[in-house]
């Protein structure tokens, strides 16, 4: 099983929910939240984890003290790219897992990639509206684009990616070359065309991986930690 190091992005004011904290604090029942839920399944791998924050930081940091933190000062002006690079500008030479910090996700689903082989970007095939980051395959089966303005999109990209360390420091380079606006898939859509198309679908259920952006996604994410909670405890 592999053994990289995880980043979580969760330096953003999560604007679209309207919540008056972070969106990683957000609570799912059970006294969870979306943060302290990631950071039990990384746990249960024993996966060392750094944290991105900038919107109201401290309200995170005080939730956990036992993982490292990075600090986006510019969280406010700038995107995922550069919370990202935030984190990637301490690490050399490892496997990266990268997550945003509004995904609400089943254990099963980093088991699977952490026993998978190659870069990965964990995808659906469901249809996709404007706002979803969506993705389309080249003959070879591997991502070809990757953005929320894939002309003939397969469905979409779930904001858990991996990449293997022999591509970190390339993609370092890619996400400084980008805005300071764009999202991280900017980089790695430069990745893929400057470089080599390496990253490969890693097909989630709609049952086991949702992103909260707005309300009608909580009510869902909800429902569905309950349910895997529920079979959690009936193993």
């Amino acid at each position: 099983m592999r053994h990289p190091t995880v980043v979580i992005l969760s330096a953003g004011m999560g604007s679209r929910l309207g919540r008056p904290h972070p969106k990683a604090m957000t609570p799912l029942g059970a006294g969870q939240t979306i943060f302290s839920r990631q950071l039990g399944i990384f746990r249960r791998f024993q996966l060392p984890v750094i944290v991105v924050v900038g919107f109201k930081k401290d309200l995170i940091m005080e939730a956990d003290t036992r993982v490292l933190f990075a600090y986006n000062a510019d969280f406010d002006t700038t995107n995922t790219s550069k919370s990202l690079l935030c984190a990637l500008e301490n690490i050399y030479d490892k496997d990266v897992l990268w997550i945003n910090g509004d995904v609400v996700f089943d254990g099963s689903v980093i088991q699977r990639m952490l026993r998978a082989d190659g870069s990965l970007v964990a995808v659906n095939e469901a249809p996709v509206g404007r706002e979803e980051v969506k993705y389309s395959l080249d003959v070879e089966g591997r991502l070809d684009a990757i953005s929320k303005n894939v002309p003939h999109p397969l469905g979409e990209a779930l904001g858990i990616n991996y990449l293997e360390a022999a591509h970190l420091e390339t993609f370092k380079q890619m996400l400084r070359a980008v805005g300071d606006g764009d999202y991280f898939e900017k980089a790695m859509e430069h990745l893929i065309t400057t470089y080599a198309p390496v990253f490969r679908p890693f097909r989630v259920s709609g049952k086991a991986c949702i992103e909260v952006d707005f309300e009608v996604d909580l009510k869902q994410a909800r429902k569905m930690v309950a349910r895997w909670d529920r079979q959690d405890r009936e193993k």
